[in-house]
Order: structure tokens, then C-alpha cells, then sequence
């Protein structure tokens, strides 16, 4: 008995050996058409803050980092197909993802706004949004958002690929506004030549209350996959190490002129 039990305790044991990953290499995605986090360069590769704070995470574990462009909508389903091992795309961290994917700590917070005319009283109030065409990226966290809370109640949400589409549409006066993540909407529009006629309308929302907060998030992290709790582990341990030794703070002056880490 005990001779089995022993035999038992070291098949195991090797079993944990052998599913545990140095990980020498690291497949990331991103969808490369969200700025200033990610977006493509002109020679098809991929650029931005998600896969600049990516790169230094692999760089503080001494592994290689390697890319694949994701369309948003396919992004979790091809992390689970192996496609690749890690998602670098300022996916928040949510409840419902929680349940599909596992996440590192957050590597950035920010909240949703609306984006409309200069001058506009809309607010990010389902009062002031009834009737109204507002634009969202499908899929992401302002589109659940207004899914829950506005689209049964009068709001016209209008669903689009990629927010630059979006924002196509808000300048040629096909939607009222674009409800957004606020950094996005800062660095990929109001600050482009295309955007200086918009501006946020209303406040910006990290969530009133529970309810809210439940569907916005804790902020933004990588995901992986939920058997992949070494990976997870080894990118937590140099997140850390990069917000302790200034590197992240480096790597967001170059995107945001203030701290965009939150509390």
C-alpha cells in the first residue's frame, strides 16, 4: 500500500513537471486598429502601448515575444483554439471574461466616455441618450455597457468592427455620438486633425455603482488561458518588476502625458 501510494505521489509529480512551461517563447495578439494602444505600422507590424508594455514583459523574463494580428470579435475563441498564448489588446477585466479566460493583474484603468459635437448637451444618461444613434465597438467593454443599460430602453446603438469606423461615422453625421474607452478616444481621435471639431460629452464613467462597475471592470490585463496559471504568474512577477524599476512609467510617458495606471 504504502509502495503504491509513493508510486502514486511521484506520477503525479512528474505530471507536474512536465506540464510546467519555462515559456522561452510568447505568442501575443492584438488587434492593431485601436491607438494609441495598438495599431499596425506601415510595414505590418504592430505598434502601441499594449504591445510596448508586452515586449517589456517578455524582455524582464528573458523570453521571446512574437505577434499575430486578431480581428476584436475573435479574440478569445482563438486563444482558446492555440492560436495564441497571450492577448495584448486593452481587454478589460471582466465578470463575464473571467468565466471564459484568466487574467494577469491590470497593467492599466480607464473609464468610458461619449464622444459627440463640440458643444454638444448629450450626457451618458440613458435621458439624454433616448432616441439618439450612439456608435460602439462590438464586443468591448462600452458595448456591453450600453447593451445592458440603454439598448431596451430606447437608444439606437450602432454596432461597428473597429471604433475608427466609428468615429467615420460621427464626422459624416450618421450616429449622434460614440460611447468609448476614454484613452482611446483621446489618443485615436480628439487629438488627430479628424477629431478637433469633437470633444467628451459629459462626464466619464469608471461605474456609479455596482452594477456598473460589475460591467466596466477592474481595469485592463492580459489574458490567457484558464490552464495557463505559470504563464500567468511569470507576467505578474515582471509587471511588477517593470512598475518597481521605471520602466513602465517610461513606456507611458512616450503614449499618455499622466499616470493612466489608476488606484
Amino acid at each position: 500500500m504504502i509502495k503504491k501510494t509513493l508510486l502514486l505521489a511521484g506520477l503525479i509529480l512528474a505530471c507536474q513537471v512536465a506540464t510546467a512551461k519555462d515559456w522561452k517563447q510568447i505568442r501575443f495578439a492584438t488587434e492593431g486598429a485601436y491607438p494609441p494602444f495598438n495599431v499596425t505600422a506601415p510595414d505590418g507590424s504592430v505598434q502601441g502601448f499594449d504591445v510596448d508594455i508586452a515586449n517589456a514583459l517578455c524582455e524582464e523574463m528573458k523570453t521571446e515575444c512574437t505577434w499575430v494580428k486578431q480581428e476584436w470579435d475573435g479574440m478569445i475563441p482563438a486563444l482558446m483554439s492555440r492560436k495564441f498564448d497571450a492577448i495584448s489588446a486593452s481587454m478589460s477585466i471582466t465578470e463575464e471574461r473571467k468565466k471564459k479566460v484568466d487574467f494577469t493583474d491590470k497593467y492599466y484603468a480607464t473609464p468610458l466616455a461619449l464622444v459627440a459635437k463640440k458643444g454638444s448637451t448629450l450626457k451618458p444618461e440613458l435621458a439624454s441618450l433616448k432616441g439618439k444613434r450612439i456608435g460602439v465597438q462590438r464586443g468591448t467593454v462600452a458595448d456591453n455597457f450600453a447593451t445592458r443599460f440603454w439598448a431596451d430602453h430606447g437608444v439606437e446603438l450602432v454596432r461597428y468592427a473597429r471604433q475608427e469606423e466609428a468615429y467615420l461615422d460621427l464626422s459624416a453625421g450618421r450616429i449622434d455620438a460614440s460611447w468609448v474607452d476614454s484613452l482611446e478616444a483621446d489618443g485615436g481621435f480628439l487629438t488627430k486633425p479628424a477629431g478637433q471639431d469633437y470633444d467628451f460629452a459629459g462626464s466619464k464613467v469608471y461605474g456609479r455603482n455596482a452594477e456598473e462597475k460589475a460591467v466596466i471592470g477592474e481595469g485592463v490585463g492580459i489574458a490567457i488561458r484558464k490552464r495557463d496559471t505559470d504563464l500567468r504568474d511569470q507576467l505578474n512577477k515582471a509587471l511588477a518588476a517593470i512598475r518597481a524599476n521605471g520602466t513602465y512609467e517610461r513606456i507611458s510617458k512616450k503614449y499618455f502625458p499622466h499616470d493612466i495606471y489608476g488606484e
